[in-house]
């Protein structure tokens, strides 16, 4: 049994130490088609991110009460081609509850729509409007931006402090900005506009990003006990466990808590995507980068 074991252990080292330079390769090909796409949709909207109203600006229809949400979709997509829909359900029973309706439209626009097809007068008891203007939303959609890039270049410095060497810290780092874009190309590929909340996900995704990569480059340069293929392994085995313990947390409440609002679900969601996508940057390209590193230095 011992010496099976043995076996397939150094047949796995040798598959890893042959194919290793070759691994990083699949997320560096994922991440510049996700470039790709960024960048198209940047030429096609002259945006990266698909914005909701509360990040470009709009009117927010809420209407209570179990509403026939297909008959007013299909009405509204022919009159108004940015409108979006969200159906609010309860907890458990899943029984609708409300009918979200967003638009760029004013306020006065968007009710008069909406009232024409149910031929009733939208009321405080019946409905909710929000209005959120232009210039504010723009105003906090760059705010939000800047913090998120001073956010990446902060994470960066630190890196390279504690590294103080330049290809294991731009390892870890491109894995983050990986994540990151990565996710952002899938989210818009779904079609699922961000809102301030997603925006924060996305922020969240940074420290999560860096943990797994801190972790690998830590125990491969600076520990000394097995051997090198020994240390990103047993690295990979507390890295995964952290990655699943996190994707156990949030995937749970992104399927099943239906009730929950929907900026918590799309920080979920983005969490999550981000997640599963760290582990193919960090025990890929940033292990095949680092063994690769480690090998050149003599680092055994």
């Amino acid at each position: 049994m011992e010496e099976n074991k043995q076996q397939t252990e150094h047949h796995v080292k040798g598959w890893y130490d042959k194919y290793h330079k070759i691994l990083l390769f699949i997320p560096v090909a994922i991440l510049l088609i996700s470039l790709i796409y960024l960048i198209v949709m940047y030429n096609q909207t002259g945006d990266l991110i698909n914005r909701d109203v509360s990040l470009k600006g709009g009117t927010t229809i809420t209407l209570i009460g179990d509403i026939d949400a297909a008959k007013i979709e299909s009405q509204l997509k022919d009159k108004i081609p940015d409108v979006s829909f969200r159906v609010l359900s309860e907890l458990g029973t899943r029984k609708q509850t409300a009918l979200v309706i967003e638009s760029s439209l004013e306020p006065d626009e968007l009710k008069s729509e909406v009232e024409s097809i149910l031929d009733y007068e939208l009321t405080d008891e019946n409905s909710s409007i929000e209005f959120t203007g232009p210039s504010l939303s723009k105003n906090f959609y760059r705010q939000l931006i800047i913090a998120l890039i001073i956010s990446f270049v902060l994470m960066s410095l630190v890196i390279l402090i504690m590294f103080k060497s330049f290809i294991p810290s731009i390892a870890v780092i491109f894995a983050a900005f990986s994540d990151i874009v990565f996710t952002l190309a899938f989210i818009d590929y779904l079609g699922i506009k961000i809102s301030a909340a997603g925006i924060a996900a996305f922020l969240m995704l940074i420290g999560y990003s860096v943990d797994t990569d801190i972790l690998l480059t830590t125990r491969a340069l600076k520990k000394t006990e097995g051997t090198l293929n020994q240390r990103i392994y047993g690295a990979m085995k507390t890295g995964i466990f952290m990655t699943l313990t996190a994707l156990v947390a949030v995937l749970p409440a992104f399927f099943i808590v239906t009730g929950l609002p929907d900026s918590f679900r799309q920080i979920f969601l983005i969490l999550a995507i981000g997640l599963v996508t760290d582990i193919f940057n960090t025990w890929l390209t940033n292990a095949s980068i680092i063994k690769w590193y480690c090998e050149s230095k003599g680092i055994k």
